[in-house]
């Protein structure tokens, strides 16, 4: 069983014990059903902000510990004050340290949109991510199948969530559902948890020439973020390379800068107004 699998089969268990503990109608309770989501694609295309989707977590599978005791509150709301377009908020616990209350808590201090990510692959779980606060969920299509992606994506849409699709490869895009409005690229791959930035440049020319294009995991440097905005992707997705710096929410505040300048044409090594420590 790879970690993968492994991740799938303890998330399966996990929803069912969920059930139990939160029935459906309870969830349903929540304050979050009478609010209006936030949407995502809007953000990631606003032209005043980065296309930056900042993620908060505090280890994964392949790192181990990244930021064991990050702030919620603290480091999602800087990350907003930087100019990043979103959010993202790992609620997965056992793997990668995260929780539903990490999401509830990012939402009380911000207004921008909040993508819950986490391996859903159960109605549940999107009715969950409504109740928590979340504005979109994250469809993993190498764990689910077509007839999975467009369920789970309907349910979604009938809440008044979005849906960021991720795929891994070829033959995960073509079960994508028509009309699929937001797709992001993961250069991360999932079974191995090895990284390549040409992953999502290899892939991008198989997206739709509709769909608002995401390059996910391994974003290191503003020239590499740079690089792939000419490309032709609207959105980035980063999340480690913020949350391995003592202060997140500074990394992601400087790194934003540097990238303004990098699709600008200048050095981002010398940027006016910020000090590198």
């Amino acid at each position: 069983m790879n970690i993968l699998e492994e991740i799938i089969a303890h998330k399966r268990q996990e929803v069912n014990e969920n059930k139990e503990l939160y029935p459906v109608k309870l969830l349903e309770k929540s304050p979050y059903f009478r609010a209006q989501p936030v949407s995502l694609e809007k953000y990631i295309m606003r032209q005043d902000l980065s296309g930056i989707i900042a993620e908060f977590k505090r280890k994964s599978p392949s790192k181990g510990i990244i930021n064991e005791f990050a702030d919620p509150a603290t480091v999602c709301l800087e990350y907003m004050q930087s100019g990043a377009s979103a959010l993202s908020v790992i609620t997965d616990s056992k793997y990668f340290g995260g929780s539903n209350k990490d999401l509830t808590t990012a939402r009380k201090f911000n207004y921008c949109p909040i993508l819950r990510k986490d391996f859903i692959m159960d109605e549940y779980q999107v009715i969950e991510a409504r109740s928590i606060g979340a504005d979109a969920i994250l469809l993993i299509a190498e764990v689910l199948t077509r007839e999975e992606l467009k369920r789970l994506s309907e349910l979604a849409f009938s809440l008044q969530m979005e849906v960021l699709f991720e795929v891994h490869d070829k033959e995960n895009i073509d079960k994508l559902p028509s009309g699929t409005r937001i797709t992001g690229i993961n250069n991360r791959n999932l079974r191995n948890f090895e990284v390549s930035i040409q992953h999502s440049l290899d892939l991008l020319a198989e997206l739709p020439a509709s769909t608002v294009k995401i390059a996910e995991s391994g974003i290191d440097s503003p020239q590499t973020a740079a690089m792939l905005k000419r490309s032709g992707f609207s959105g980035l997705l980063m999340g480690e390379r913020f949350m391995r710096e003592a202060n997140p929410g500074r990394a992601c505040k400087l790194f934003i800068r540097k990238l303004e300048y990098c699709t600008s044409g200048y050095d981002s090594k010398f940027v006016p107004g910020i000090k590198e420590k």
